[in-house]
């Protein structure tokens, strides 16, 4: 059976899952990197955006790196919001963004992008983008559609996994806790209080300074 996973969410102290000014330059506005500051360096990322050229085996392995490789097993297809995909809003007025990832997404399977505005589907490498205005229980049903009975990531941002948790659609959530304050941005838990007597949860600290925290949805 499909599963809807969500992996490698890193969060603030105080709950922040990206910064405040969210832009071309600065993705995850004032947070800068400092969220994925313990993603960066492992093994998984270097290899998979295409930087492991220079060196071979280039990348941390350990606690971080396993978890953040977990996010690639058995995984067919994806669903991400718009502000995941890049940094417009409003209406598609310039068609000719392709995605932060380049002409090599990393994704190599297809991508549900929730937008409320129309835009034809996208191909890029191995990666095709589709863009549809869906309810989470809808986007979902299309992504397991595409998934051919693999599982789903459920990619971000804060806002869109919020709403399918909210919808109670979640099976697997990896939330990484990062030892800063920020202040201000998107909160991934506003208004979900009590959401995790849905879930069995297992902590584990790593040597970087974050805490990985995985909630698998309780059987029943």
């Amino acid at each position: 059976m499909t599963k809807l996973r969500a992996h490698n969410i890193a969060v603030s102290l105080d709950g922040f899952a990206t910064g405040e000014g969210q832009s071309l330059e600065t993705p995850f506005g004032h947070a800068g990197g400092r969220l994925m500051q313990w993603f960066f360096p492992t093994h998984t990322f270097v290899s998979t955006s295409g930087h492991e050229s220079e060196a071979v085996g280039a990348g941390t392995r350990g606690v971080d790196d396993a978890f953040a490789a977990a996010s690639w097993d058995g995984i067919g297809a994806e669903i991400m919001g718009r502000r995941k995909f890049g940094p417009q809003q409003g209406e598609w007025e310039d068609e000719s963004w392709r995605g932060w990832w380049g002409e090599e997404p990393p994704f190599h399977t297809p991508v549900v992008v929730l937008t409320h505005h129309p835009r034809r589907d996208l191909r890029v490498g191995d990666t095709t983008f589709l863009f549809r205005d869906l309810a989470p229980a809808d986007a979902l049903a299309l992504a397991t559609e595409e998934a051919r009975g693999a599982d789903v990531r459920l990619g971000g941002g804060p806002s869109v996994i919020r709403s399918f948790l909210e919808a109670d659609l979640v099976d697997h959530l990896h939330v990484v806790v990062v030892p800063i304050l920020l202040g201000r941005g998107v909160r991934l838990w506003e208004g979900l209080e009590g959401i995790d007597e849905r879930f069995d949860t297992e902590a584990t600290a790593s040597p970087s300074g974050v805490v990985h925290h995985v909630w698998t949805r309780k059987p029943g």
